[in-house]
């Protein structure tokens, strides 16, 4: 198959991940694909493998006519059997161009769920595109959610069931290894010093991921467990980041919380950890984060958003969203179970990834849909 693919940015996220992990997986299998940045690209890049990668970029106030025109440009001269879009952006894109290219299936791919757009400044133009996604999804031949999380909520926006298929994210448990060895200089250069358990939260600083929720927990937490130590990791805008230190200052979490920023090197902050948490409260779909630090052999604690539940199985704590003293119970609960199962509990954490979530199992299940659609005779 020659297969297109778009997504906004290959700037770091889940999404991204996934984009990459598909296209450098579909390559492997011998299609021909091209992968599109839409705005820009990023780290991820490394990531594509054999597929080819062309970034458009937006450059002045024309840049969203310049993207539609470069985009149009690509889908009339590769001639793909399928465009598979990525996140909101590039699926209404997708749709808009769909009439232009009827020979081209369209393929939407939804990554996020129950978003409050009021938690944003560019709520309302949030809102306006997640509606023209709607509109636009008769246009598709399949729309691909990344959770079950993510199905439900589309049908609740009004997407069409018989489009909707769940592809559950992969894990590369071949990047994602437990090796404590290599997150020690980590722990050194955060101050963790021996008898200390680290918690990490790893997300960007977005009202989404819910850092005020950990930090209430964290402070619970840190008076009914000395020797619990804190860590984020993710980067923000600057104003949101100087409130969340703000606050975790007022919470008296001064000399036992870091703050990391961004980070390129994540299998090093996985096994730097000896806790993950994360707190979101709306917006998940499929967590990459809980899939990775678990292929890791790192235990999680999670809120009940998108498909945690799912990731998590038996072997983490999933608790209520928005619930800072049964975020820090989940988290105490999860210590206790770290002290009585030790290497056990890491060794399932690992193992539910590679059985149930390898990177593999959604490359062929995608492919399979992809050859599906395109077998498939014209409307």
């Amino acid at each position: 198959m020659r297969i297109l693919l778009s997504i906004p940015s290959l700037m770091p996220g889940g999404a991204e991940r996934q984009f990459a992990e598909l296209a450098a997986g579909l390559a492997a299998r011998g299609h021909e694909v091209l992968a599109v940045a839409l705005d820009r690209g990023g780290p991820l890049e490394a990531a594509l493998g054999q597929a080819r990668l062309v970034v458009i970029g937006k450059r002045n106030r024309l840049g969203n006519v310049r993207v539609a025109a470069r985009l149009a440009g690509h889908l009339r001269a590769f001639q793909p059997q399928v465009h598979y879009a990525f996140l909101t952006a590039a699926c209404v894109l997708g749709g808009l161009l769909k009439p232009f290219f009827p020979a081209t299936r369209l393929v939407m791919g939804l990554r996020a769920t129950d978003v409050d757009h009021s938690a944003y400044t560019y709520g309302r133009a949030g809102r306006i595109m997640h509606g023209l996604e709607v509109r636009l999804s008769g246009l598709a031949g399949l729309v691909i959610a990344n959770a079950q999380a993510g199905q439900r909520d589309a049908l609740r926006r009004g997407f069409k069931a018989d489009r909707i298929v769940v592809v559950p994210n992969g894990i590369d448990t071949e990047r994602c290894l437990p090796d404590r060895a290599l997150g020690l200089p980590l722990r050194e250069a955060w101050g963790i010093g021996p008898g200390e358990v680290l918690i990490g939260h790893v997300a960007r600083l977005d009202p989404m991921k819910d850092h005020p929720n950990f930090l209430r927990a964290a402070a619970l937490l840190a008076a009914r467990r000395p020797e619990a130590r804190f860590v984020c990791v993710g980067a923000g805008p600057e104003g949101y980041t100087a409130e969340l230190r703000r606050q975790a200052d007022e919470l008296g979490l001064a000399g036992r919380l870091v703050w990391a920023g961004g980070r390129a090197d994540m299998p090093q902050v996985y096994n730097a950890l000896d806790l993950l948490c994360l707190s979101s409260a709306y917006g998940e779909g499929f967590p990459n984060v809980l899939g990775e630090a678990m292929a890791c052999g790192v235990p999680c604690c999670a809120t009940d958003a998108g498909d945690a539940a799912l990731v998590l199985g038996d072997v983490g704590e999933l608790v209520p969203r928005g619930a800072p003293e049964a975020l820090a119970t989940g988290l105490e609960t999860l210590l206790g179970r770290r002290e009585r199962e030790g290497e056990d509990l890491r060794q399932a954490c690992r193992e539910r990834m590679v059985t149930h979530f390898g990177v593999e199992r959604m490359v062929a299940a995608s492919e399979a849909l992809l050859e599906k659609l395109c077998a498939e005779p014209w409307p």
